[in-house]
């Protein structure tokens, strides 16, 4: 677990009332998706056969944009609305599996996307895990 995740999650003064080591690890994975999915995608965009992996990179996209909204939504503790937040996290769950399924087609072939669809398993994982307690 990253401590800085963990330790503002822990600092803030308005908790929300869910398990701090949950919150953090959800937002920590998503962080990493985020960066995983836009680094599979450039590493997609460089391969030589690149109009296959069109729906890769287009996965690996949408899957970064929702894990990076999901790290922003869920680091703000102000005010929270349990029903946005569990609209974020099943919406992440979503994409994650996709992406997850979508990059394991290609895994035998590309490492990068290996690496991506096991950081998208984890993502929807710690995003499950977190939205049971809500």
């Amino acid at each position: 677990m990253n401590m800085s995740v963990h330790a503002m999650t822990t600092s803030h003064p308005e908790p929300v009332g869910v398990d701090p080591v949950l919150l953090s690890a959800a937002v920590r994975a998503a962080s990493v998706c985020a960066q995983t999915c836009t680094a599979c995608a450039d590493a997609c965009l460089a391969e030589d056969m690149v109009a296959e992996m069109r729906r890769c990179i287009r996965t690996d996209l949408d899957c970064a944009d929702i894990c990076a909204a999901t790290t922003r939504i869920l680091s703000r503790q102000s005010a929270w609305n349990v029903d946005i937040v569990k609209a974020v996290l099943e919406a992440c769950i979503s994409i994650c599996e996709t992406c997850a399924d979508e990059c394991a087609e290609h895994a035998e072939m590309h490492e990068h996307c290996k690496v991506c669809a096991e950081a998208c398993r984890h993502c929807a994982q710690a995003c499950r895990e977190l939205l049971a307690t809500l």
